[in-house]
């Protein structure tokens, strides 16, 4: 009863009382008669129509369609206006509302098949209308008026069911939306508050109520994402750690590098200058050989000049030699001569004495001769002593020249072999002179090299001092961020073993 109080409303507001509904009935086999061919009309012009083909997808399924309006219209011409009609018109009003059928197209469709049922209605009637009286008339009056009235409550029904179906999706979005929004909204203060916690460097806060399927994805990738920043910063953060520490010991090993540099600069270029002198001295001493061999060469000159001399000294002792020991042949010769001198003299005084008187005067001459012999003796003897005496002193002589010619030759040797180890001395000075001079070129390049590193060694420093100044900053960012306490502690873990020693060593000068 309460779905037939529309209609008996709509019936009576548009005065359509059993009279007309009658009237509409008489019209029915008109109705069926006109309308197949009004309904192929109006198919073929959906089909023309680029807006309203797409609602069928072929013929077949228009032509289902154009069944279906044959049966609605057969219900209309029935007039019999209850709860069957209202479901019915009701059914084809959602139909159109779910195929997105906007009323425009509804509306045309009703005033193509109205404009076609009335002039079918006066083409049938026409011929007698001027045969007839004026109340035969009002009768096809009352008949176009049947028709339009059902025509026009078919059409409020069909639209107020499309605008019902609309209105109620319009209600199921609107309620659909509310849910989206509170869901959404429940997501975002979900989100909010962990984002809270993010923004106050907290990683361990989580979304961890539970949110609608639709927001389940935001939930786990927030979820996750959080993870793997808290990962993240807690690499971070053993990272910097490890670089502070790194980066403490670079700078150490910076600085005694730098310290190490520079001695060894300071060291460089005192072997620089002892370089230099010992290359002068060196210059000097090849100077000073190149001298000496020069003197040597003189020394050995005059050596060999003084052996000619000795040889010659030699040569004349030992003629000295010959002439004492001929001199001693002789002076043996006068001492037998002498000898024989006296033993004649000896005879004579003999011989005088016998002779007596007359032989007194020769006896004395034979005593003279006979001194004379023994003084020439004696003489010969002293001679001949000093001969033997000198004989023997220039042996002696002759023994100290030959002595001294092998020494002389002995010297002349030595000196020779001294005349080439200065030469070698020279030559191997000139050689460690250039050596020297290049060992000099050499270490004067060293020098600028560590001037140079000490430079970059200095730069390097002050490089390490601001970079440990930027770990610091960054340990200190890294420090807001709070995380769980697992990777808290592998973030305060101690930096790889393999590390420290090497920078350690390196620090001490053991690399």
């Amino acid at each position: 009863m309460n779905t037939l109080d529309p209609l008996q409303q709509r019936l009576e507001f548009i005065d359509f009382d059993a009279r007309e509904r009658a009237a509409l009935r008489a019209l029915k086999p008109l109705i069926e008669k006109s309308l197949p061919p009004m309904l192929v009309a109006f198919y073929g012009k959906i089909r023309s129509t680029p807006q309203t083909r797409g609602f069928f997808r072929d013929d077949e399924h228009a032509a289902a369609a154009k069944g279906r309006q044959q049966e609605h219209w057969r219900i209309i011409s029935s007039a019999a206006y209850d709860q069957t009609y209202v479901q019915a018109v009701r059914a084809i009003g959602q139909v159109h509302a779910r195929l997105g059928l906007e009323p425009r197209w509804y509306i045309g469709g009703y005033a193509l098949i109205t404009a076609g049922l009335i002039r079918a209605l006066v083409a049938e009637h026409w011929p007698s209308l001027l045969r007839r009286s004026k109340h035969d008339a009002a009768g096809v009056a009352g008949a176009l008026s049947a028709l339009v009235k059902a025509v026009m409550l078919d059409m409020d029904y069909s639209i107020s069911s499309y605008l019902d179906a609309i209105d109620a999706e319009r209600l199921c979005a609107q309620a659909a939306q509310r849910d989206a929004e509170q869901k959404a909204a429940a997501a975002m203060n979900a989100t909010a508050a962990a984002l809270r916690h993010l923004a106050n460097g907290d990683l361990k806060g989580r979304i961890d109520v539970d949110l609608a399927p639709e927001f389940s994805a935001v939930k786990a990738d927030f979820n996750a994402a959080v993870a793997q920043l808290q990962d993240a910063i807690g690499a971070v953060s053993k990272s910097v750690s490890g670089i502070r520490l790194g980066v403490e010991e670079i700078a150490q090993a910076s600085e005694d590098l730098s310290r190490r540099t520079e001695r060894q600069a300071a060291s460089l270029e005192q072997t620089a200058a002892t370089l230099e002198q010992l290359t002068a001295s060196v210059k000097q001493t090849a100077s000073g050989a190149g001298e000496a061999a020069k003197v040597v060469a003189a020394m050995k000159a005059d050596a060999a000049e003084s052996g000619e001399v000795v040889k010659q000294a030699v040569s004349a002792m030992g003629g000295i030699e010959g002439s004492s020991q001929q001199i001693s042949k002789i002076i043996g010769v006068i001492d037998e001569i002498a000898f024989q001198t006296n033993l004649l003299a000896l005879n004579a005084g003999v011989e005088a004495a016998r002779a007596g008187e007359a032989g007194r005067g020769f006896a004395v001459v034979a005593q003279e001769v006979r001194a004379l012999a023994q003084r020439s003796a004696e003489a010969a003897r002293e001679i001949k002593l000093l001969i033997a005496s000198s004989g023997q002193e220039v042996g002696v002589g002759v023994d100290l020249v030959r002595q001294t010619g092998d020494s002389l030759q002995k010297n002349i040797d030595q000196i020779a072999g001294v005349d080439r180890l200065v030469d070698a001395i020279a030559i191997s000075a000139r050689e460690q002179a250039a050596s020297l001079n290049e060992v000099n070129i050499a270490v004067n390049q060293m020098d600028q090299l560590t001037q140079q590193n000490a430079g970059m060694v200095e730069q390097a420093a002050a490089a390490t001092r601001s970079l440990r100044e930027e770990t610091g900053e960054l340990s200190r960012l890294v420090a807001r961020f709070r995380i769980d306490e697992p990777n808290r502690a592998r973030a305060q873990g101690d930096k790889p073993a393999a590390q420290r020693p090497r920078l350690a060593a390196y620090a001490s000068g053991k690399t």
